[in-house]
C-alpha cells in the first residue's frame, strides 16, 4: 500500500483541478490572451503541482521510509536514498 493511498482521492480531485487549468492555458494561448495573463495561470500551476509534489513527498517520508527504516538493513539505505534523490529533483525544479 502506497503512503497517498489513504487520500488519493484528494490528489486525484487535485490533478483534475490543475488538468483543467492547463487547458485554460492552451486556450488562452490560443486566444492570443495578454502575455502576463498566460504567464500567471504558468505560475498557479506551478505552485500547484509542487503542493501535489510536497504532499506526495510527506506521505512516503512518513509511510514508506518510516516502515524501511523501522526494518533496517538494505531496505532503509535504499528507501533513505531514494527519497533523497526525489528531494533533490524537487529542489532543482
Amino acid at each position: 500500500m502506497n503512503g497517498y493511498t489513504e487520500d488519493k482521492d484528494a490528489y486525484l480531485k487535485r490533478m483534475r483541478r490543475i488538468e483543467g487549468q492547463v487547458r485554460g492555458i492552451a486556450r488562452m494561448i490560443d486566444e492570443d490572451e495578454y502575455c502576463i495573463d498566460v504567464l500567471t495561470q504558468v505560475s498557479a500551476v506551478n505552485k500547484a503541482l509542487e503542493a501535489v509534489a510536497l504532499g506526495l513527498l510527506d506521505e512516503h517520508l512518513r509511510h514508506c521510509v518510516t516502515e524501511a527504516v523501522a526494518e533496517g538493513g538494505d531496505v532503509a539505505d535504499r528507501k533513505v536514498a531514494e527519497a533523497g534523490a526525489a528531494i533533490a529533483r524537487l529542489v532543482k525544479s
